[in-house]
């Protein structure tokens, strides 16, 4: 008579090791993944001293953006910038200017995400004097004509001032609204003879 115990033992030592061999071929086989850099967070192209203008509908140019220096990115299609210039432009109204050291542009340039030395400008008019509002950073979604920050904003017209945390900028309504914690001066301009 055999001992079935005796004759499993070899089996069962035989099928662990073929698991074990299974298991370890699919642990270090490469996957599928492609590895031609498609996801990695390198510079496609870099543009130097670029100029981008933005139309609307009716052929007028609605936004213009512009610096010495632009770097591509394709895995998120986003475009690094060193100190950019964008100008928005709107029918009846002077231009606003909002200049920073650095930016980041979102795929089809939606949004921009500016920062480090943020300074947004009224041009003056025959009406009022030039407006600027500077802040630490600033985010633009430049087709909706809308800018917003959590950040502090000192805004200065003429020898009038405010000061406050957080702002929302309405280009099309053209409206600076800020948070809160404001205060500050207002000096009414003296009248020209």
């Amino acid at each position: 008579m055999k001992h079935w115990p005796s004759q499993l033992f070899p089996i069962i030592i035989l099928s662990v090791l073929a698991g074990l061999t299974f298991w370890l071929q699919s642990a270090t086989a490469p996957g599928d993944d492609k590895h031609d850099g498609k996801f990695r967070h390198d510079p496609d192209a870099i543009a130097e001293n670029y100029v981008v203008r933005r139309f609307d509908e009716t052929g007028q140019v609605k936004y213009r953006l512009t610096g010495p220096h632009l770097v591509h990115y394709p895995d998120d299609d986003s475009s690094e910038l060193t100190s950019p210039v964008l100008i928005s432009y709107r029918p009846d109204a002077p231009p606003i200017k909002v200049e920073s050291n650095f930016a980041k542009v979102t795929s089809k340039g939606e949004v921009a995400f500016l920062w480090d030395n943020v300074r947004i400008t009224r041009a003056a008019t025959p009406d009022s004097l030039e407006l600027v509002a500077r802040t630490p950073d600033l985010t633009v979604q430049t087709e909706t004509g809308f800018a917003f920050t959590n950040s502090p904003v000192e805004i200065t017209q003429g020898p009038s001032w405010v000061t406050g945390v957080g702002a929302e900028i309405d280009n099309n309504k053209s409206t600076f609204v800020l948070q809160s914690q404001v205060k500050g001066q207002y000096i009414r301009p003296s009248n020209k003879p």
